[in-house]
């Protein structure tokens, strides 16, 4: 239980950063949550002119095929890196 318990307080932590991470660290950061805790993207790619969501679809899909404790522990060490550049 001692993963998830670092996952849990990583997550605590990323929401306590003083300054803003770049789009493609927060990006990085919802696609291995999302992987963490949900697994492979499942559904269609977002269409139209919905950048957002479909840079969000990219990156969580760009993960597919890595296990939910793999994530996770990317997940710390990603939030680690950001404690050390942004709070």
């Amino acid at each position: 239980m001692a993963l998830i318990d670092d996952f849990n307080a990583a997550v605590t932590r990323s929401k306590e950063l003083t300054k803003r991470p770049s789009n493609e660290e927060l990006l990085d950061l919802y696609a291995l949550f999302k992987q963490a805790t949900e697994g492979d993207v499942t559904g269609e790619r977002p269409g139209g002119f919905d950048f957002k969501a479909i840079a969000k679809f990219d990156a969580w899909a760009a993960r597919k095929g890595t296990g939910k404790e793999e994530a996770m522990q990317q997940y710390i060490n990603l939030v680690a890196n950001l404690q050390q550049n942004y709070a």
